[in-house]
């Protein structure tokens, strides 16, 4: 059987799973914090048919390989900066940096978020601040934060300190602070859906933001939209059906070259 088959369908199936990835970003192109992937591919193994060898001035100087095709082998997180959208709503927080808020996940294990267009919901101790899927937000010391305040009043610093005018007017703390962490190795970072992502041992363990240089900054009232260029995403869509294309006539000429092959006798 020709090469050409399997490794002309290994670049389909490559091509297949390049615009899987393209179909993604384009979907979450109004999906608030998301960044967005890039497939990466490796090439397959190589069968030597002639081996390159000099022996005394003589031999063959290179090599006699084929290879086996192209196989997706990562999906790279483009982490840059989404534009910021303001909301003038005192609940939505951008992180301007790389750090990610901290969240109590589903099961009671802290996840991170980029998306921080927050809501108010009810706890056993007031009023929680809440991702829109219910689950808690997680101050610097990984503790629910409780806004039992008019949120008309509420103002949060750069730095993520909650505060909030009282009766006389005057500034007061709330003495707590929206935990921010980052990663040594953000790119290791699993992506479980609903705006979050859970740490695993490729991306290390979370540290807090003011603990690493180059600082965040959080602005209330604004929120960070998705990282998807539209226009980028269309042209890597048209390149990855050309590839495609072009897999495909690789083993429709294979076929024909087949079927010349076997009516040599007719």
């Amino acid at each position: 059987m020709m090469r050409a088959l399997w490794t002309a369908g290994g670049g389909m199936a490559a091509q297949q799973f390049n615009v899987d990835v393209i179909s993604n970003n384009l979907a979450n192109v109004n999906t608030t914090g998301y960044k967005k992937e890039r497939a990466e591919f490796k090439d397959l193994l190589y069968e030597t048919v002639n081996k390159a060898y000099m022996l005394n001035g003589t031999g063959k100087p290179v090599n006699l390989q084929v290879g086996h095709g192209a196989a997706a082998v990562a999906t790279v997180k483009n982490f840059s900066s989404g534009s910021l959208e303001k909301t003038d709503n005192a609940l939505d927080f951008a992180i301007n940096g790389d750090a990610f808020f901290m969240i109590k996940g589903p099961t009671g294990e802290t996840v991170f978020s980029k998306d921080g267009s927050f809501k108010i919901g009810l706890g056993d101790e007031g009023n929680m601040l809440t991702t829109s899927d219910g689950l808690q937000v997680l101050d610097d010391t990984g503790n629910p934060i409780v806004l039992n305040i008019e949120l008309s009043k509420l103002n949060v610093t750069s730095s993520g300190e909650l505060t909030y005018i009282d009766e006389t007017g005057a500034v007061a703390s709330l003495g707590q602070r929206i935990g921010m962490v980052k990663f040594p190795n953000r790119q290791g970072l699993e992506a479980i859906g609903s705006n979050l992502f859970k740490q695993n041992s490729a991306s290390g363990a979370p540290v807090l933001d003011e603990e690493l240089g180059d600082r965040s900054s959080l602005q209330q009232g604004y929120l960070e939209a998705s990282n998807v260029q539209v226009v980028e995403e269309m042209v890597k869509l048209i390149v990855a059906q050309r590839a495609y294309e072009i897999n495909s006539k690789a083993i429709q000429s294979a076929d024909e070259m087949l079927g010349l092959a076997n009516n040599l006798r007719k």
